[in-house]
Formats: C-alpha cells, structure tokens, sequence
C-alpha cells in the first residue's frame, strides 16, 4: 500500500479538477520540480490510486437523449444465472453501466438511446431476451443535479 502524503493529496485534489493539466503547470501549482511531480504522479498510478484520465463525452450532443437505469432482479434458482445475464448483457452496446448490487435488486443496468421509440426497440429486443430474469423496474433520467467522482482528499 502507498503512503500518501500531503503534497500527493494536493496533487490528486487538483488533477480532480483539471484532469489534463500538463505535468510542468501541475508541478508549478504545488511547487514541486516538473521532475518530482512527475515521479509522485506514476508511484501513484502504479499503486493504483490513479487509474488514468478519461474522456467524458457528453451523450446529449451526440443525439443520445434518454438515460434509463434498470433495476433486475434475476431468477436464482437457475444455475449461473448471474455468470450467464452478466455474459449476455455486457453484449448490449447501450448498456453503459453494468453492476452487481447486494439487496433485493441484483443487477442495476444504465441504458442509452437516442429516443424513447429507440429505447423501446432496445428494451423489447435486447434487454426482456436476456436470460434469467426475474423482475425489471426502469427509472427514467429527468435531470442530472450533480454529478461527481471527486471526493474531499
């Protein structure tokens, strides 16, 4: 496990914010060498605290206007249910999001379409064909208040 310091926590707590700062502002943010930041960046990366920088595409301006999120619950009498719904769901290219969940639901799934016509055909010809359901409740998306993956370091 990597000890993380004060100046790590600094360093994580702006590349939250600014994902594409090149390496020389960051360095000059915290008043580090562009080398010394450098070296912190990929001990942390190689621990793992970083997982990389990501493109967050905005789906909306792709044309992409319905989120619905699926909660399943699967029919566990069947042998590998989940091992076999996993397999085939993770083949549905709108499912954007695919989890396992410990409660009364045990799969929640996020679905993109363009409309809710093109939600419909994926729902009917993708989703109900998938083994081993049991129960489905969709939640629509209305209006994303606030979304995040920082948290206070």
């Amino acid at each position: 496990m990597h000890a993380v310091d004060d100046m790590d926590r600094k360093l994580l707590r702006i590349l939250q914010d600014d994902p594409d700062l090149s390496t020389a502002r960051l360095a000059e943010e915290v008043g580090l060498s562009a080398g010394a930041c450098w070296r912190r960046i990929e001990r942390m990366e190689a621990a793992g605290i970083i997982r990389g920088r990501e493109t967050v595409i905005n789906w909306r301006a792709l044309g992409y206007e319905v989120e619905v999120y699926l909660r399943i619950t699967l029919d566990k009498t069947e042998t590998n249910a989940f091992d076999s719904f996993i397999r085939a769901a993770r083949d549905v290219p709108e499912v954007t999001r695919l989890e396992t969940l410990l409660g009364r639901v045990d799969i929640r799934m996020d679905i993109r379409a363009r409309d809710l016509a093109h939600y419909q055909e994926i729902y009917k010809d993708r989703i109900l064909t998938l083994p081993h359901i049991l129960d489905i409740e969709a939640l629509m998306l209305v209006s994303e208040l606030k979304h995040s993956e920082s948290l206070p370091i």
